[in-house]
């Protein structure tokens, strides 16, 4: 049962539609296109734009009423014929009456009347049939075909044109049961000599009109350099303008259904990507109501930041239920306090902790029943590895109003998406043609694109599981969740879309996430980078970049930047203490190749906590770009810090440092906690300059030169614990 909102758009849609026929049959009175639809399916749907655009006038057989026809994974498709049968003897047939019959699932049509009627007419035939180099579903019947050359040899019943008059008396030279197979019907009467001569019978054996997809798909490519997109057979160098996917061609046709029927111009793009706010003028009380689906089945990094994405979504709160997932301990106490946030917010909140027995699997198919259950118009379904940055991103994919649609998603600067531009003949990935377009965000791969593979996050409309009853949408034999679902969907000719069109978040990469770890999305640098930046870089870090900005010079060649947030001082200090092997503080220390050192410190080395890397890699990024700006002239890239360490200063352990040169190029110290509330006294004197540096600040950062000039000294705590964190660059 469709929402009052789908109504609405649904009665919109429809009149729309009936003021578009009754123009174009004013126009068009000499050619009509028929084809046959039990449902308003996605493919079918397509294949009415793609008569739109083109100006067709288009009568639908059978709509809204059950196929008759049999299984159409196996041979049948009788009641086609019969409904054509029908359709004609109902007809009041004009002599010059042209009809087009094709099939409308996996059709598109690329072309205006005329340049339809001026192929056919380039034929020497009253009737016309599309070709395929396949003898189905009677090869016995191979021989019986008349040579063609390098043509496509065999008869297809997707699509065929003919004068009405003719193709009447042709069909009715047969009959054919509902269940019975059309193809092979139509087959017969054409291998029938005295038939085909005698209603000059045809087939399109060089695609000049038809072009039959199941095993072509390779002697066919899009011209993407024109203006607009048709579709070229290289084989014979011509243009067909009828496009069936038949067969195992319907992902591909899918692939060229994003281009086809000016659906992509080269000097527009997408044609169909204007986004229309349905919900502007509608009360938030009106909104379709959504549940929104959360699934944490896995260690996943930066987990507070996807909850509290979740939780700001700008969309009527009252209109939202939830159903929440997790299976992991360690996001357990986090989990928790999301749960008591969003019963505060939303109308419904149902959840599963990680102490439950229920699977992941299990639990998926639970939230679509719940969706049913409670009546939701839409299914939001999101994974903790979508970061939806765009608080607007449910009102997006609503207003596009599509029957599944997900959100453009990539792992930043990688190739790694959501989403799967085609797919292997084992049905796993391969790329497509226009797939890095798509990710890269170029304006080539700005659009609304038909693709076999979603994951992460999508919308689903609800309609849809309910119309064609796949409540176990996640499970089809041993598959994974995500591989069955998708070839569910596919399965029922169901479209995954996937919008670029916006720029609604990024992937979060938690392959290696360790939660054993103290503070694991510390370490994620490397592999989950804007995450990382956002959380731990201080907010005025690229301020101290600027050309215009005099960066902070406490003392002579001594810089001072902020560089990390509170929260990373934090948590670089609790890896620390729950590492808790500092050193004792005397010459002798066994972490050095000597084995000595000569100005001891009660310290940590990055290496010890595992986070040489990452430090590594923190110099790179964030520190390189200060040293170059304030000490001109110098570049090493990247910086070599094989001394970075966390020292530790107490009255009653080491509360000072002694006078000392550093082994470095330069020297790097960031505050880890704050004077005069963590500890008392501390800082660093520069005897040659004789300058103190006694207020320091939390996430800032000291920068100056090595050995040579600037001789120091850690001066003392006298109360508390103060944490610095000191790299020698370029020893």
């Amino acid at each position: 049962m469709l929402s009052k909102w789908g109504l609405n758009i649904l009665v919109l849609s429809y009149v729309l539609t009936l003021a578009l026929v009754s123009c174009i049959k004013a126009k068009d009175d000499k050619f009509l296109v028929i084809t046959v639809a039990s449902n308003e399916t996605d493919g079918y749907k397509r294949f009415m734009k793609s008569a739109e655009v083109n100006g067709l006038q288009v009568k639908t057989l059978g709509l809204h009423h059950p196929w008759l026809g049999g299984n159409m994974q196996s041979p049948g498709g009788g009641y086609k014929v019969n409904l054509l049968k029908e359709a004609l003897n109902e007809m009041e047939i004009a002599d010059d009456l042209i009809i087009l019959f094709t099939d409308s699932y996996d059709v598109i049509i690329d072309g205006s009347t005329n340049e339809i009627l001026e192929r056919f007419n380039s034929f020497d035939a009253k009737i016309v049939f599309g070709a395929e180099k396949f003898c189905w579903p009677d090869t016995s019947l191979y021989n019986k075909y008349p040579e063609v050359g390098s043509g496509y040899r065999f008869l297809n019943s997707g699509g065929f044109i003919g004068y009405a008059k003719h193709i009447k008396s042709f069909i009715g030279k047969k009959s054919i049961k509902n269940e019975d197979d059309d193809q092979l019907f139509y087959a017969l009467l054409f291998l029938d000599e005295a038939l085909r001569n005698e209603f000059k019978v045809v087939l399109d054996t060089l695609a000049q009109l038809f072009q039959n997809l199941n095993g072509n798909v390779d002697e066919v490519k899009l011209n993407l350099d024109s203006e607009f997109v048709h579709l070229t057979n290289t084989k014979f160098n011509t243009h067909p303008i009828i496009i069936h996917g038949n067969g195992r061609s319907r992902l591909d046709l899918n692939s060229f259904g994003n281009y086809l029927a000016k659906a992509w111009t080269k000097p527009i793009g997408c044609t169909r990507c204007n986004l229309v706010d349905h919900l502007e003028s509608l009360r938030p009380d009106q909104y379709p109501s959504v549940l929104i689906s959360v699934f944490i089945d896995k260690p996943s990094a930066f987990l507070e930041e996807f909850l509290n994405k979740i939780a700001n979504f700008n969309y009527p709160a009252k209109k939202i239920s939830m159903f929440l997932y997790n299976n992991q301990e360690y996001h357990g106490a986090l989990f928790e306090n999301y749960i008591h946030i969003f019963k505060k917010m939303f109308k419904k909140v149902k959840f599963v902790a990680h102490n439950s027995t229920m699977g992941s699997q299990e639990a998926r198919n639970q939230a679509v029943e719940l969706g049913l259950t409670r009546e939701a118009d839409y299914y939001f379904y999101v994974d903790s590895d979508a970061q939806l940055d765009n608080p607007n991103i449910l009102r997006y994919l609503v207003n596009r109003n599509e029957s599944i649609i997900a959100p453009l998603l990539v792992r930043p600067f990688k190739a790694w998406s959501n989403f799967w531009g085609a797919l292997n003949s084992d049905g796993f990935y391969t790329r497509s043609f226009d797939y890095m377009d798509i990710v890269n965000g170029d304006q080539a791969g700005k659009g609304i694109w038909n693709v076999p593979y979603i994951t992460n996050c999508y919308l689903i409309n609800m309609s849809v599981i309910k119309n064609y009853k796949i409540k176990t949408v996640y499970t089809l034999d041993t598959l994974d969740p995500d591989m069955a679902f998708c070839t569910n969907l596919r399965n029922r000719d169901i479209h995954m879309k996937i919008d670029s069109t916006q720029d609604y978040g990024h992937l979060v990469n938690s392959e290696n996430f360790d939660p054993q770890k103290t503070n694991p999305d510390l370490y994620e640098l490397v592999r989950n980078p804007l995450d990382w930046d956002l959380r731990y870089i201080h907010a005025d870090y690229q301020h101290s970049l600027l050309p215009e900005t005099v960066n902070a010079q406490p003392c002579p060649d001594v810089f001072w930047f902020p560089i990390v947030t509170d929260r990373f001082c934090d948590e670089f200090v609790q890896i620390m203490e729950a590492f808790g092997q500092w050193s004792d503080g005397s010459n002798n220390d066994k972490r050095l190749e000597t084995g000595y050192e000569a100005v001891p410190t009660r310290d940590i080395h990055m290496k010890q906590v595992g986070l040489a890397g990452v430090w590594s890699e923190f110099l790179r990024k964030y520190v390189t770009p200060l040293q170059e700006r304030e000490f001109i002239g110098y570049h090493n890239e990247p910086p070599k810090a094989p001394m970075s360490f966390v020292v530790r200063y107490r009255p009653d352990e080491q509360p000072s440092l002694r006078p000392h040169h550093d082994s470095s190029t330069y020297t790097i110290n960031i505050a880890l906690n704050t004077v005069g509330v963590d500890y008392e006294g501390g800082g660093c004197r520069f005897i040659r300059y004789d300058c103190d540096v006694t207020t320091t600040r939390k996430g800032w950062m000291f920068m100056h030169p090595g050995r040579l000039t600037h001789y120091h000294e850690g001066l003392l705590v006298t109360k508390g614990t103060r944490y610095i964190m000191i790299s020698f660059v370029d020893p």
